[in-house]
């Protein structure tokens, strides 16, 4: 008999702590999960998903602007954001169900709570004592607070999700994912938006030409203003609206203001000192790269630690933890490299591999291939918009080293060309694929002629 209540415990019930807690107990581990919000953790109910959904309902203001050079006879009367968002919830809880239902029908028990360490191997849950052989800590992220003079007057992603009302103005903070997403979103349904970030382009970390592309499309568009190298000052409250004061000296009145200034480790509360649970600057859990913590029993993955914060990772990585430690797989590892991502901006990116920047940094001798054109949709459309794609190519071996777009479907694209660079494409092997037409895609295997 186990000198412990569990065999394994995870506290969190997102994405990674799920797929672990299922795993684990699939091989026979006595399992249980605490988690003291809705099952689904950020993707599911703050974050992925129902972004998703709601990038769905600000694009169909441009489906019906478009469909009009196809012939439809479109009236757009109103928009009712009250229903999107009843609409969103019921599809959250239909999923929230679903995570129940996976994790009772695999025997892990599920207690609601917030869990903290009183020592290396108990917990309390709100007042509830057990122990557990081994930990996991899979408690994701949570957004990061403006700190500025009047910073508490701005909200987070978390709270755009349950606002009762579109706001008419609004200022986003930030240059991330989050900021630029919300910034299509708001603007799509309706929403004056001014995006304010503090570096001279935003989405750092994405290829320079693909960000450029970006920002030259979301100058067209009517209901966004952007504002680079401008950051907040200070935020003031008066009669009827808010007024954001940038460190340029201007000033942005507005009804709401979104800081998606980043993300941090939800790591506060878990008393992980008790066990002896070392974080580091940031306050992220500090991992080796078999998700030990400082405290070997313990370990911890997703946006609570250093590896990329995307939702897919953090399942790999608990699926891959629970495998080694009660499937005895201890081959099994988690590919870092050619992680494909998306921002759901319009029109959307889509990157997978290494930027130009990155291949050129790594000492790679590169040529690049690249074109830009606007998609067949838009020539009866008549939108001034265009697709954007590119990719960075080893001349000694011939191997595409980054592939990115911009343009309808990207991520969508973008998946596909993750597994090829994954299986080590060359640009050869590109080159004598047959295009698909008419597609944006068929650009990628058509593009011959190197950038001078």
């Amino acid at each position: 008999m186990s000198a412990y209540d569990y065999d394994y415990f995870v506290i969190g019930a997102g994405s990674g702590g799920v797929r672990s807690a299922r795993i684990a107990a699939s091989h026979g581990a006595k399992v249980a999960v605490a988690e003291s919000a809705a099952l689904g953790g950020t993707c599911v109910n703050l974050g992925c998903v129902p972004k998703k959904l709601l990038a769905y309902g600000s694009d169909y203001h441009a489906h019906f602007e478009d469909s009009k050079g196809y012939g439809w006879d479109v009236d757009i009367k109103s928009f009712d954001w009250p229903t999107l968002i009843a609409n969103k919830d019921k599809e959250i809880e239909r999923l929230n169900g679903a995570y129940r239902n996976t994790l009772e029908k695999a025997g892990v028990e599920i207690i609601p709570g917030y869990a903290r360490f009183t020592d290396a191997h108990t917990l309390d849950i709100d007042g509830r004592r057990i122990t557990a052989e081994k930990i996991l800590i899979a408690v994701g992220g949570q957004p990061r607070k403006l700190p500025v003079p009047g910073g508490a007057l701005a909200v987070t992603s978390d709270d755009i999700f349950h606002m009762p009302s579109l706001p008419q103005k609004i200022v986003i903070v930030g240059g991330g994912y989050i900021a630029v997403e919300f910034a299509h979103i708001l603007s799509g349904l309706g929403s004056e938006v001014t995006l304010l970030y503090r570096g001279e382009l935003f989405l750092r970390g994405f290829d320079d030409d693909l960000r450029k592309a970006l920002a030259e499309e979301m100058r067209k568009q009517k209901n966004i203003k952007l504002c680079f190298n401008s950051d907040v000052d200070h935020i003031e409250k008066q009669e009827n609206s808010i007024i954001v004061h940038g460190t340029d000296s201007t000033q942005h009145s507005c009804d709401l203001v979104l800081a998606a200034i980043g993300r941090d480790p939800k790591t506060e509360g878990l008393n992980l000192g008790a066990a002896g649970v070392e974080t580091g600057k940031s306050g992220q859990i500090i991992v080796n790269e078999r998700y030990e913590t400082s405290t070997p029993h313990i370990y911890a993955l997703g946006d609570v630690t250093d590896t990329p914060a995307l939702t897919p990772v953090a399942i790999a990585e608990g699926h891959v933890l629970a495998d080694r430690l009660f499937g005895k797989r201890e081959e099994r590892s988690v590919n870092y490299e050619n992680i494909a991502t998306a921002v759901f901006s319009a029109p959307p990116l889509s990157t997978v591999g290494l930027t130009e920047a990155q291949a050129a940094e790594k000492g790679y001798d590169i040529a690049i291939y690249q074109s830009g054109f606007r998609p067949m949709k838009h020539t009866l459309s008549g939108r001034d918009e265009r697709t954007f794609m590119k990719l960075v190519v080893d001349r000694k071996t011939d191997k595409i080293l980054g592939a990115h777009m911009m343009g309808l479907d990207a991520p969508e694209i973008m998946q596909g060309f993750a597994v090829a660079l994954n299986c080590g494409a060359t640009k050869a092997d590109f080159d004598r694929t047959i295009a698909m037409h008419p597609t944006s895609a068929e650009e990628f295997v058509t593009m011959r002629t190197e950038r001078g």
